[in-house]
């Protein structure tokens, strides 16, 4: 009875939670500027309490808190009124209970039910099992995208609250879903503008995958603040003084770079935390004296800030003529303070800060119901997503690189012969641009004049350029080009006409090659093709029906001769036995199998690393050549062995987001018995003796072996790389800091080779 009685009060318990959630939720709700349509955000809530009431969150709070927590996050840093808030409120009832989306429809009305349709397609991550449901379900994502922005917003939500708690996951799930949140929806949110919320993505990702890294950048954040604040306080000083004397309204803040950015550079550049110089950033936003004076606010912050302190000449950055398709306004400019560095000052209005934390939501908050231009670079973006989707590419992972490619580029502005300003990603060439305009432009163009010069299609345009495509109706598309289109579209058109296109040949080759056969009086069967392939080299029938339908191949002599062999029946069939069926039964067996490789292998549990398993079971993989020590993960390939790679290896970012079912979780268990090669790069000042210095300790210490030196000197500066075998990240650690107490030796830093 007692016992009873403790579950029911621990239920009365958790109800008081969950109601005082949902008022925090209400009383953040009442304090936006959207109307107050409290009515419907209760009944929803009601709705979601009752129909997931008894479950619990793998964290064993009870499951209506994550819905709550979404659509706080939609309401506060999103920025959306009630429908999104009903629906995120709404999001998992249709995916985890009985009730379907008719039901929601009935109650909620079309709109909510839409929404909530679109977030119960996308969810469980965005992937299945299998790549190819996983390229499916980004599909569908972008898909139910373009009906209601919405749900990619909520989505982004959803998966900001999952992060957040991500603690309570095993390891192996946790990296599969940091990867995918830093492959696909930290972009995501970059590209709708939601600038804070990437950049907290971002943080928490790599906070799971590199928890010793992220400490390490956050003590040295702590330790370096109140140097950051005083540098702070003495720059805007002068800066607050001339705003005030020009009578604006304004705040300034200081913009702390965040961790996850400290580190890739410090990964990008080789460089240590201490000469990570664009730290502090400053940011002015100021309220205008009157909304049509906002551009003209901010270029006299700047005419007025550049007379305290001299600009950099190339670092003006003018998103406010120019805003960027995800709407973010601001003018960036890098001035140079009195202690010697360059700091960048942001200036936005207090409507360019709210569209460059909240994105296309903060339109809604300037604009009631919406306004027609914000809407139509909206409608832009979407409109080139649809035209991706039109023509997936087969295989997965390319089709999300495709995506991204478009999705997540910076970008640059280019003018038409006629000065129509086009934007196009970063890195686009002419052939990209010719694409861009047209199918048929890009299918028959020949060249390009970029600022009136005569241009390869292959050439990269740069932001400001005025390109006009030359076009010939002879032309048509070459194989090289899919190796210089960059963007989703000409990749996609692209590919789109070389498959068309060898398509027919293959049907006219088919002809050609029976035509042949019959005339010499050769049976058309699998066996004859087969030899004709092994013949031509060609991996497959198809390529060889290519071949002879676009003429690079024409079947002769070499193919008769062929068949004039041995012409009696039983050889043909002894034949037909060695170069077909037997052949291909014989492929798969020579696929190379890891020595004592494991049955079946648990992805729930954590992979210990020995060095036996090392040598025996596991493959280091070659892109990345993890050490002991580095953070690492596993990954079960289709032979059901196990590759190791480094967490952050551009290989297993893909292999995380694509298939993370086949990720696991590993822990180093080694004790210097092994020895693995790394490489180290290393610059200074040349001078007699540093070279022998510099084998000197890394031979005296640890005898460590060198493998390889390379080394050379230019103008009195020396740059060079070392192999050397270590047994893990201790190793190296030592031998760096020893390296750099060598005189005239300035950085040393491992590198992938």
């Amino acid at each position: 009875m007692e016992e009873h009685l403790s579950l029911k009060e621990k239920e009365q318990a958790e109800e008081v939670m969950i109601q005082r959630a949902f008022q925090e939720l209400l009383n953040d709700y009442l304090s936006t500027k959207h109307r107050k349509r409290v009515e419907i955000i209760t009944k929803a809530f009601n709705f979601a309490n009752q129909a997931h009431r008894g479950i619990k969150r793998r964290s064993g709070e009870p499951y209506i808190m994550h819905p709550i927590a979404v659509a706080k996050i939609v309401c506060n840093e999103i920025g959306l009124g009630s429908t999104s808030i009903c629906a995120a409120l709404l999001h998992d009832v249709v995916e985890d209970t009985d009730y379907t989306v008719e039901d929601i429809e009935n109650l909620f009305g079309p709109k909510i039910a839409q929404i909530v349709d679109g977030l119960t397609k996308i969810s469980g991550g965005i992937f299945g099992d299998r790549a190819s449901a996983q390229a499916e379900n980004f599909k569908k994502l972008l898909l139910t995208m373009s009906d209601d922005i919405r749900v990619i917003l909520i989505k982004i939500a959803d998966r900001l609250h999952n992060m957040r708690t991500l603690g309570s996951m095993l390891p192996n799930k946790q990296y599969k879903i940091a990867g995918e949140t830093l492959y696909i929806y930290a972009p995501l949110a970059n590209r709708l503008g939601l600038n804070r919320i990437k950049t907290e993505l971002e943080n928490l990702s790599f906070k799971y995958e590199h928890p010793e890294e992220y400490a390490a950048i956050e003590k040295k954040l702590v330790a370096t603040a109140a140097e950051r604040d005083k540098v702070f306080r003495e720059f805007t000083a002068p800066i607050r003084a001339q705003l005030d004397k020009m009578g604006l309204k304004y705040h300034i803040l200081a913009r702390v770079k965040s961790i996850y950015s400290i580190w890739n550079k410090m990964q990008t550049k080789h460089v240590p935390f201490e000469e990570i110089y664009d730290i502090l950033a400053v940011r002015i936003v100021f309220k205008p004296k009157d909304m049509e004076e906002e551009l003209n606010d901010c270029f006299d912050i700047y005419v007025a800030i550049s007379k305290i302190y001299k600009p950099h000449p190339d670092r003006l950055r003018d998103w406010v003529s120019h805003p960027k398709s995800n709407g973010y306004q601001a003018l960036h400019v890098t001035l140079m303070g009195n202690n010697g560095q360059w700091i960048e000052v942001q200036i936005r209005s207090e409507r360019m800060d709210d569209v460059a934390e909240q994105g296309f939501a903060a339109h809604w908050k300037y604009k009631e119901g919406g306004g027609s231009e914000d809407e139509g670079e909206l409608e832009r973006w979407l409109h080139t997503i649809k035209e991706i989707l039109d023509d997936p590419q087969p295989d997965a992972i390319d089709f999300l690189d495709t995506i991204k490619l478009n999705l997540f580029a910076s970008e640059i502005f280019v003018f038409t012969p006629k000065g129509e300003l086009k934007t196009m990603p970063q890195d686009a060439t002419a052939l990209d641009f010719a694409f861009s305009l047209h199918t048929d432009i890009g299918t028959h163009c020949i060249g390009a004049k970029v600022n009136h010069k005569l241009v390869p299609l292959s050439h990269r345009l740069k932001s400001g350029d005025q390109v006009e495509i030359l076009t010939s109706k002879s032309q048509r598309v070459q194989p090289e080009w899919e190796a210089f289109a960059t963007t989703a579209r000409a990749k996609a058109k692209i590919s789109e006409i070389l498959r068309k296109e060898a398509k027919a040949n293959q049907k006219k080759g088919e002809e050609m090659l029976a035509a042949f056969l019959q005339k010499e009086g050769i049976r058309n069967d699998e066996s004859a093709i087969d030899r004709l392939t092994n013949l031509h080299n060609f991996h497959t029938p198809d390529e060889l029906m290519v071949a002879v339908g676009s003429g690079k191949l024409v079947l002769g002599d070499a193919d008769r001769n062929l068949f004039k062999e041995k012409q009696g029946k039983n050889w043909k069939k002894l034949l037909s036995f060695s170069f077909g069926k037997e052949s291909k039964e014989k492929e798969p067996k020579e696929e190379p199998a890891a020595e004592g490789k494991p049955e079946k292998i648990d992805t729930k549990q954590i992979l210990k690393l020995t060095e036996e398993s090392i040598s025996k079971e596991y493959i280091m993989a070659e892109c990345c050549h993890p050490i002991p020590g580095d953070d690492v993960l596993g990954y079960i390939d289709e032979h059901n062995r196990v590759i190791i790679h480094k967490r952050q290896c551009p290989v297993a970012v893909k292999l995380k987001s694509s298939y993370g079912n086949r990720i696991i979780a590993t822990q180093w268990d080694t004790h210097k018995e092994l020895s693995f090669l790394v490489t180290l790069h290393v610059e200074g000042i040349d001078g007699v003796g540093v070279l022998n210095e510099v084998t000197q300790v890394i031979s005296r210490q640890l005898n460590v072996n060198i493998r390889k030196l390379n080394i050379d000197a230019i103008d009195g500066i020396f740059e060079g790389k070392i192999q050397l075998y270590v047994h893990d990240v201790d190793d190296v650690r030592t031998i760096c800091n020893n390296l750099k107490q060598v005189q005239n030796v300035k950085q040393v830093a491992r590198i992938e080779d």
